[in-house]
């Protein structure tokens, strides 16, 4: 027994050891260098939020309700466009694509080069009537105030549409001729999936033989406090993002009325289907956090190095322990979320018909398919009909030895060298995933701050962006444009 008990000892022992040196060498410095002499564009300052401002006023609202479709708007902004940025809007070819969404092409000097291609999109999510009263300033108003551009659309995404073009109407401003030719496309559907937007445009450069040497969408952000144990600014860029489908479960029944019910109304059997979907969720998969984690691990507390640094050994504790927090499961699985009913129209009606939709967020390795397949088997009732609506399915992942990753990487940390740099999965859904077949080199990174509490305005009331994140917004797409068009 006491030799049993030494070997327990030794073998712990070697064990410790083996993922003590593991934490302390598996992960190493490989932030990028900062780019030199970044950041130090003079701009207009007052002449710039004034435009912003500008922008915010115009209603361009993407309604899922596409009846509600305001025409005016976004005719309004491409209007917008055109006046306040004059140098842009004549040296730059603007083509309308589908009627509403945008493209600017400004040329280089030599066409053997692959172009840049820099998106956007015009569009904001609508406005709750029973909010109104609970924003500071009105939702529409594009207020300057308190340091902040108060509005909706000044985060999410009028802050990259007129960061893009302060950015080219500068550069033009100085003289500045690419080599590589720059675009510019704003989408005008993105909220509602971008099919008449941001898909018109991919196709509409596939059939003018395009290819772009890389593209820059929203999607990642200068994080502040939201990464566990690392007490440094992280600025995320996507390489990939999340896929998405809605499964509608329908299951219809004779009726009648509610005294004389069968065993199992069709509400019922419904109820049954949506409990096995939500009691068996996907498996976790730690691939995607760990492309983040390689990137920052050096910097991270020796227990976090400890532990991501042997996941053959604590792989099940990461596991458990993210998809126990609602915040991070998303991001190591396929989220299952059950958002719609209906069923009978009366108490005592039997229904004829029930149905809900179970929202999916598809991580990369699974496919619109092998999700419905899954829940198909999970039901494992031929009562229930399962259709899908709204699906796409997860974007490739893009490299990150790229000469676009390398460029996004360093001109972020030539802004400021405390700042972290790493790839990450986009959980929502971005235009970008439409561009694959233009380029593989596809990244999602907007320069803002965002922190737990700023995360709730986008999208929320009291959207609002710094005046400071606005004008360094434009700075990086000036030098990014630069850089990008100068080899």
């Amino acid at each position: 027994m006491k030799k049993v008990l030494l070997a327990v000892i030794v073998v712990v022992i070697v064990l410790g050891a083996i993922a003590a040196w593991r934490a302390d060498t598996v992960f190493v410095d490989n932030q990028p260098q900062p780019a030199a002499g970044v950041g130090k564009v003079d701009l207009d300052h007052v002449a710039a939020l004034q435009r912003f401002s500008d922008a915010l006023t115009i209603p361009t609202i993407s309604y899922d309700d596409r009846t509600h479709f305001d025409a005016e708007a976004f005719l309004a902004f491409q209007d917008f466009l055109e006046t306040a940025y004059p140098l842009v809007n004549q040296r730059a070819q603007r083509t309308i694509v589908n009627e509403f969404s945008v493209v600017y092409a400004l040329p280089g000097s030599d066409p053997s080069l692959e172009p840049v291609l820099f998106l956007s999109h015009m569009d904001v999510v609508p406005v709750e009537d029973t909010t109104l009263e609970d924003w500071t300033y009105p939702p529409f108003s594009g207020t300057v105030a308190d340091g902040m551009i108060w509005g909706r659309g000044s985060m999410d995404d009028k802050l990259g549409v007129i960061s893009l073009m302060e950015a080219m109407e500068t550069l033009l401003q100085r003289g500045v001729t690419p080599r590589r030719s720059i675009y510019l496309a704003f989408g005008h559907d993105e909220e509602v999936m971008g099919r008449d937007g941001a898909a018109k445009i991919a196709e509409y450069f596939q059939q003018q033989g395009l290819r772009f040497d890389f593209v820059v969408d929203e999607g990642g952000v200068v994080t502040e406090g939201l990464m566990t144990g690392v007490d440094r600014p992280v600025a995320i860029i996507g390489v990939s993002e999340k896929g998405f489908v809605n499964l509608r479960l329908t299951v219809d029944a004779p009726g009648g009325h509610s005294s004389q019910p069968p065993p199992h109304t069709a509400l019922g059997i419904l109820a049954e289907a949506i409990v096995k979907v939500e009691d068996s969720p996907f498996p976790a998969h730690l691939d995607p956090i760990m492309q983040t984690f390689d990137a920052i691990g050096a910097y991270s507390p020796f227990m976090s190095r400890l532990i991501m640094g042997n996941l053959w050994l604590f792989s099940p504790l990461v596991k458990a322990t993210m998809l126990a927090d609602q915040n991070q499961a998303p991001g190591i699985h396929t989220t299952t979320a059950a958002t719609m009913a209906s069923a009978s129209p009366k108490a005592n009606i039997l229904p004829t018909r029930a149905e809900a939709v179970i929202n999916f967020r598809i991580l990369p390795g699974e496919t619109v398919d092998t999700v419905k397949d899954r829940v198909v088997r999970l039901i494992d009732d031929d009562r229930v009909q399962v259709t899908e609506e709204y699906a796409n399915n997860p974007s490739p992942v893009s490299p990150t030895d790229s000469r676009g990753y390398r460029m996004i990487a360093s001109t972020i940390r030539g802004f400021d060298d405390n700042v972290l740099v790493a790839p990450y999965v986009v959980r929502g859904g971005t235009d970008s995933r439409y561009y694959y077949a233009v380029s593989p080199n596809v990244y999602r990174f907007l320069m803002a701050r965002v922190d737990p509490q700023t995360m709730h305005y986008i999208h929320g009331i009291d959207e609002h962006v710094a005046i400071d994140d606005f004008l360094q917004a434009i700075r990086f797409y000036y030098e990014l444009m630069r850089q990008a068009g100068s080899d």
